[in-house]
C-alpha cells in the first residue's frame, strides 16, 4: 500500500529535494522505517473492521439462531437465504480468529508501531536491515490474498475450530475444501514468515544500532517489550512453520504427518479419539507464547505512558524488566497449559498450575507497578492516559480469572463464555485499549498532526464502557455451561434446559457487540478527519523525555540531524533541579 502521506507529510518537502522522486523506489520499494509503520498500521485498521465485522456476524448467530442476517445477505450461502448456514458460521468462526490475532493485533503491534518507534526510541537511523523490512510488508499482501480467495471462493472450506485440526484429509471431503484450507495455510506461512523478518529486524536494531550512551537498562518499557516478545518469536514461530508444512504436505501429498493420509486411515488411534491431536499439540506449543507476544508490548508502550502522564518516573523499572523476561520465560515453559482440552494426564496438570499462576500474577502485579506511579503523580487525562488505565483495569480482571483457569479442573471447562470472557478481556481488550492508546499518544509524531480531544474522550468513554457490556456478562453464561460458540444447527439447544434462561443474555452481549462496532465510527472520523485536517503538532506535545520526542513531528528521513548522545533514563520526570517537569534522555547535564 503506498503511503498517501508521503508527498504531504511536513518535511515532505526537504526529502524530495535531497532524494529524486522515484515511484518504485519510493512509494513501492521504500524502506523507511517510518514509511513502513504507517503502511503496516493502515493495513492492520482495515483488517480490524473486517475481522470486527465477522465477529458481529457471530455474535448474531448466537442471539437470533436461524433468524435473518443483516447487511449480509447474498453472500451468505444461498442454499439458506440470508440466514447463516453451518458452513458460513464455521467459516466466520476461523476468519474471525485468524484475522485478529494474525493479520491485526501481530502486524499493528510489531509491523506498525514496533517498525516506526525502535530505531527512533534507541537512537537509529533506520532498521538494521531496511530491504528485510520492506520485504516484510509485502509478504503481508499475498496473505491478504490467499485469506480472500479462501472466504470468497470457497466459503464451504474451514473448520469451527479455530486452531483448524486437519479433519479435511478425510477421503469424503470435497477438493475445494482442501484447497480452501491450503490457501489459509499459505495466508498464515506469509504472515509467520512476514513477522520472522521483522522479529530479526527488531532483535538486530536493539542490540546493535543503539545511540551512544543508551545502555540496555536506559531502553524505554516499549523497547523492551517489542524486544522480548520479538525474542518470544524467534523461538516460536520456526514451530508454527513446520506445522503448517506438514499439515500442507498432508493436504497436498498425503504424507500423514498430522495423524490422517489421504485415503482417510487414522494414524494415531484406534477409535479415533486423537487424531487432531499431534496438530494441536503443535498448535498450542506457538500459540500459548503468542499470548504473552501479544500482550507484553502492550505493558511496555502503557509504562512508557502512564509514567508520562503521572509525571512521576516509573516505578520499579528494573523490576518490570525482569518481570517482564520472567514471563516470557515462564510462557515457553507452559505452552502445554492448553492441552487440558486433549490431554488427561493429572501429573502434566498439576506441573503446569504452578507456572501459569505465576505468570498471571506476574502480569497483575503490572497494575501494582502502574497504581504506584500514578500515586502521588500530577495526573494528566488525556486520552492515551484514559485508554492506558483502561488496559490495567482490562488486565486485573483477566489477571484475577485467569489464576482461576489455571487450576487444572477448572480449566477442563475451556470452550464455554468463561474461557471466552477470559480470553477477551486479557487479550482483546487489553491489546486493543493498548493500541488506542499508542495510536492517540504517537500520532503526533507520526503523521505530524494532533487527534480531537474531544472525540477522543467519547471514543475511550463508549469502548471501555461497552467492552465490559460484551464480556462481563460471558462470566455468567459460564454457570449454564453454555458453549462459547454455537453453530446454526445446534441453535435447538438454545431452547432447552438449562440454556433457555440465557438468551436474554446473549441478547444483551450482542447488542453491546453492535453498539462498540458503531463506536469505532468516531476513531475512524478522528482518525481520517486529523490525519488531513488536524492541527500541526510540535516536537514534544506530550513533554516526555525518550528520543522520538527530540525529532520534528513528523521525523525527517534519517530520524535525527546529528547521533544522538543519551546521557539518562526515559523516566526522569520532576526532577527537583530542573526547572521544567521532565528531562529529555539527549540533554547534557548543564542544560536547565
Amino acid at each position: 500500500m503506498a503511503d498517501p502521506l508521503a508527498n504531504q507529510l511536513p518535511g515532505a518537502e526537504s526529502q524530495r529535494r535531497s532524494v529524486p522522486v522515484r515511484f518504485f523506489t519510493t512509494c513501492v520499494f521504500a524502506t523507511d522505517h517510518k514509511v513502513i509503520g504507517r503502511r503496516f498500521l493502515f493495513s492492520s485498521l482495515i483488517w480490524f473492521a473486517i475481522g470486527g465485522l465477522f465477529a458481529l456476524a457471530i455474535r448474531w448467530q448466537l442471539a437470533w439462531p436461524w433468524s435473518d442476517v443483516p447487511i449480509l445477505g447474498s453472500a451468505i450461502n444461498g442454499e439458506t437465504g440470508v440466514r447463516m448456514s453451518p458452513r458460513f458460521y464455521d467459516l466466520l468462526f476461523s476468519m474471525h480468529a485468524t484475522i485478529m490475532v494474525f493479520f491485526v493485533m501481530i502486524p499493528i503491534l510489531f509491523g506498525a508501531f514496533g517498525n516506526f518507534l525502535i530505531p527512533l526510541m534507541t537512537g537509529a537511523d533506520d532498521m538494521a536491515f531496511p530491504r528485510l523490512n520492506m520485504l516484510g510488508y509485502w509478504l503481508m499482501w499475498p496473505a491478504f490474498g490467499c485469506l480472500t480467495l479462501c472466504f470468497l471462493l470457497y466459503a464451504n472450506g474451514l473448520s469451527a475450530e479455530w486452531t483448524v485440526p486437519p479433519s479435511s484429509l478425510l477421503s469424503d471431503v470435497s477438493q475445494s475444501i482442501k484447497f480452501a484450507q491450503q490457501l489459509w495455510i499459505l495466508s498464515l506461512l506469509f504472515v509467520v514468515a512476514s513477522s520472522m523478518l521483522g522479529a530479526i529486524n527488531i532483535l538486530t536494531t536493539v542490540l546493535q544500532m543503539r545511540s551512544p550512551g543508551m545502555n540496555m537498562i536506559r531502553l524505554p518499557m516499549t523497547v523492551w517489550g517489542l524486544f522480548i516478545s520479538a525474542t518470544l518469536q524467534a523461538i516460536a514461530y520456526p514451530v508454527l512453520i513446520a506445522a503448517l508444512m506438514m499439515q500442507l504436505s498432508d493436504l497436498t501429498f498425503g504424507t500423514g504427518f498430522t495423524g490422517l493420509n489421504l485415503a482417510g486411515d487414522d494414524l494415531f488411534a484406534v477409535d479415533g479419539s486423537a487424531q487432531a491431536i499431534p496438530w494441536r499439540r503443535l498448535f498450542w506449543s506457538v500459540s500459548r507464547p503468542a499470548a504473552y507476544i501479544l500482550i507484553l508490548p502492550v505493558i511496555g508502550m502503557v509504562s512508557d505512558m502512564i509514567a508520562c502522564f503521572s509525571r512521576k518516573p516509573l516505578f520499579g523499572y528494573r523490576p518490570m524488566v525482569c518481570s517482564i523476561i520472567a514471563i516470557a520465560g515462564l510462557g515457553l515453559a507452559v505452552c502445554a497449559h492448553q492441552q487440558f482440552a486433549v490431554e488427561t494426564n493429572g501429573s502434566l496438570m498439576v506441573s503446569l498450575v504452578v507456572p501459569t499462576t505465576l505468570i498471571v500474577i506476574a502480569i497483575s502485579i503490572k497494575a501494582f507497578n502502574w497504581f504506584a506511579t500514578m500515586r502521588n503523580g500530577q495526573l494528566q487525562l488525556s486520552n492515551p492516559m484514559l485508554f492506558s488505565i483502561g488496559v490495567v483495569l482490562m488486565i486485573m480482571v483477566g489477571g484475577f480469572v485467569g489464576v482461576i483457569m489455571s487450576v487444572p479442573k477448572i480449566g477442563m471447562n475451556r470452550g464455554t463464555n468463561f474461557a471466552v470472557a477470559d480470553l477477551h478481556y486479557l487479550l482483546f481488550g487489553s491489546s486493543i485499549l493498548g493500541v488506542f492508546a499508542a495510536i492517540y499518544f504517537w500520532f503526533p509524531k507520526m503523521f505530524g498532526r494532533k487527534l480531537n480531544l474531544t472525540l477522543g474522550k467519547l471514543h475511550f468513554l463508549f469502548t471501555f464502557l461497552l467492552l465490559n457490556c460484551t464480556f462481563l456478562p460471558m462470566y455468567l453464561l459460564k454457570q449454564a455451561h453454555l458453549p462459547g460458540t454455537l453453530p446454526p444447527h445446534q441453535a435447538s439447544a438454545l431452547a432447552a434446559e438449562p440454556f433457555k434462561n440465557m438468551s436474554d443474555f446473549n441478547v444483551f452481549i450482542t447488542w453491546s457487540a453492535i453498539l462498540l462496532g458503531a463506536t469505532q465510527l468516531i476513531f475512524v472520523a478522528n482518525f481520517l478527519g486529523s490525519l488531513f485536517f488536524g492541527k500541526k503538532a510540535e516536537a514534544n506535545p506530550w513533554r516526555c523525555n525518550s528520543l522520538e520526542w527530540t525529532t520534528p513531528s513528523p521525523p525527517v528521513r534519517g530520524n535525527f540531524e546529528t547521533q544522538p548522545l543519551v546521557y539518562r533514563g526515559p523516566y526522569e520526570y520532576g526532577h527537583p533541579d530542573r526547572d521544567q517537569d521532565f528531562w529529555p534522555q539527549s540533554e547534557p547535564e548543564t542544560s536547565s
